[in-house]
């Protein structure tokens, strides 16, 4: 019988730090999302560590919602940005060509990747031969 209380009193009191916790900050991350931060700087607003952010979705399903709904909202800032930003206007209308390279071979990397592969061989595909030849 004693080991049951104990288990019961270790449950209504747990070991550690109370966590810091809160429902509000659900919408606090979406928010953030909607201004384009990361994990990183929305943890930094709430004065946690990413670890703890981490365990926080971890632990509370609503909070785990929520960071998904503020990364896809962190994405659509950036795309808009990246979109306004494709249209020289310095000259007349140019395409910065630098951005929308990078932008299409994130996007679609199947179609635009930059990405080379290159083997070396020997005729019909087999090993390279070495010779050595001595010359006298």
């Amino acid at each position: 019988m004693e080991n049951e209380t104990n288990t019961t009193e270790e449950q209504k009191n747990p070991v550690g730090r109370p966590t810091a916790y809160d429902e509000s900050f659900c919408n606090k991350v979406i928010e953030l999302g909607k201004l384009g931060k990361s994990f990183e700087q929305m943890a930094a607003q709430l004065n946690v560590s990413y670890r703890t952010l981490c365990r926080w979705r971890n632990e509370h399903e609503e909070f785990c919602h929520a960071l998904e709904e503020a990364q896809a909202y962190e994405q659509a800032w950036w795309e808009d940005m990246a979109q306004s930003y494709l249209i020289n206007e310095y000259q007349g209308s140019t395409i910065n060509a630098s951005m929308w390279s990078r932008s299409m071979a994130a996007r679609f990397p199947r179609k635009y990747s930059e990405r080379l592969k290159q083997e070396i061989s020997g005729v019909d595909g087999n090993p390279i031969e070495q010779v050595v030849t001595w010359q006298s």
